[in-house]
């Protein structure tokens, strides 16, 4: 049984520890992977949202330029981690 999108990308950034981030494509990749697809692109939007719904909980936090952003208000190139112990609260994007 392959793991849920919200489960790999969590299980993807434990990995990685604190203070370190993954890829939203490295999730793509291993989502596909776990399906015997070649077209992990097509997953994008998937781990985009499940990465939305962990940083609500508060299991992920999302950056851009290395700074945690709102899960409800970011745009562009981001990266997935586990939240630091002293992080700021995300200040919505301008």
């Amino acid at each position: 049984m392959s793991e849920t999108i919200e489960d790999l990308v969590l299980r993807l950034a434990k990995e990685r520890g604190e203070g370190k981030t993954i890829c939203p494509t490295e999730a793509a990749k291993a989502a596909a992977g776990q399906r015997g697809e070649d077209d992990w692109q097509a997953r994008l939007p998937g781990v985009k949202a499940a990465a939305v719904r962990l940083a609500r909980r508060g299991s992920v936090s999302i950056y851009r330029k290395g700074k945690p952003v709102d899960p409800e208000d970011f745009k562009g190139i981001y990266r997935i981690g586990l939240p630091q112990t002293d992080e700021p609260k995300p200040e919505p994007e301008a």
